[in-house]
């Protein structure tokens, strides 16, 4: 129950007002008259996402559950529907619905075999013993 159903509840039965209601449940009067004035809105657009929701859940069932939101939004466009991908996601969120994803293979292992330096790069060879430093380019 939201808040506003409760203000409805209450004040059906006389008892309290809904001025005193919303202020104790700390809302405004003007948001409870205007939850109150669109409900048949919103019991249309509950209407309108079940039939959404079969066609939904047809489509994946057509598709084995592997199709998600991107191939089930192209399928009803092309069949004449105008829909938007975000709706059809709240809607399979709402029904529990998933596309199967496709994980990448991520390589863990370096080309190289491992090193006594553990770092996986190829050691840099030695120079001849008792030779200088390489040069850094500097003159001193």
């Amino acid at each position: 129950m939201n808040r506003f159903q409760f203000v409805a509840d209450h004040h059906h039965h006389r008892r309290y007002g809904v001025k005193r209601l919303c202020a104790i449940l700390g809302i405004a009067c003007s948001s409870f008259h205007y939850w109150r004035r669109t409900a048949g809105d919103r019991a249309f657009r509950q209407a309108a996402d079940a039939r959404l929701a079969a066609r939904i859940r047809t489509a994946h069932r057509e598709s084995d559950g592997t199709y998600g939101v991107p191939r089930i939004t192209a399928g009803l466009r092309d069949d004449g529907e105008r829909i938007n991908h975000k709706r059809i996601a709240r809607v399979m969120r709402s029904i529990g619905l998933a596309g199967v994803r496709l994980r990448r293979r991520h390589r863990t292992t370096p080309d190289c075999p491992p090193t006594p330096q553990g770092n996986g790069s190829a050691p840099s060879p030695p120079g001849p013993a008792g030779s200088p430093p390489p040069a850094t380019g500097h003159t001193s």
